[in-house]
């Protein structure tokens, strides 16, 4: 498996994702129906799901700083990742300072203000912004992916796929061990450097 997916950040990021506009699903309905005898439970279930998404964003950033610093990637790559983090870092602190009053001010059964379902859906916004840089990161850019062999009809007689602005597919090669504080580019020609 670990050749196939090479950090764990792909199978965590998905949880802060899911369970941030969940908590916000309960919060509004929570909110918006606080008369009805059966807005408490809702109440109940949004308080818990926030509070297991700011867990789960926690997790979600450490193994992202993780694939941040292992990742083989070019520079457009690069620069990609870190437009990522610029929306990861104050995504997942947004949600964990809302989940930290969340739980130290409102018992979890009481309706949350609708202050605090305006900056909730703020919040959950900055991780789907999150999320779309990510998934650029995989579809447009193809960190952390393995390239496919080409197809035998792809093939061409306009040279090898480097000359085409393709890049050479094959396996992917080892990539050096970066020093502490670094981590390594690959680039197109196969050259490699460290920053």
């Amino acid at each position: 498996m670990i050749e196939i997916i090479p950090n764990v950040h792909p199978l965590a990021v998905h949880f802060p994702i899911a369970l941030s506009a969940a908590a916000l699903f309960f919060q509004l309905g929570a909110r918006l129906f606080a008369p009805r005898p059966w807005a408490q439970q809702w109440a109940v279930a949004g308080h818990w799901i926030l509070w297991l998404a700011a867990l789960s964003a926690v997790v979600a950033a450490f193994f992202g700083w993780q694939a941040f610093n292992s990742v083989e990637h070019d520079e457009a790559g690069h620069l990609a990742m870190l437009a990522h983090r610029a929306w990861a870092l104050p995504s997942a602190a947004a949600l964990l300072l809302l989940a930290g009053w969340d739980a130290w001010r409102q018992p979890a059964e009481r309706v949350n203000p609708w202050w605090f379902v305006v900056l909730l859906t703020g919040a959950v916004a900055a991780i789907g912004a999150t999320a779309w840089h990510g998934a650029e990161l995989v579809y447009r850019h193809g960190l952390g992916v393995i390239q496919p062999p080409p197809a035998e009809s792809a093939k061409s007689d306009a040279g090898p796929p480097a000359a085409q602005g393709a890049p050479a597919a094959g396996p992917v090669a080892a990539v050096p061990e970066a020093p502490a504080g670094k981590h390594v580019h690959r680039h197109r020609d196969g050259s490699v450097h460290t920053h």
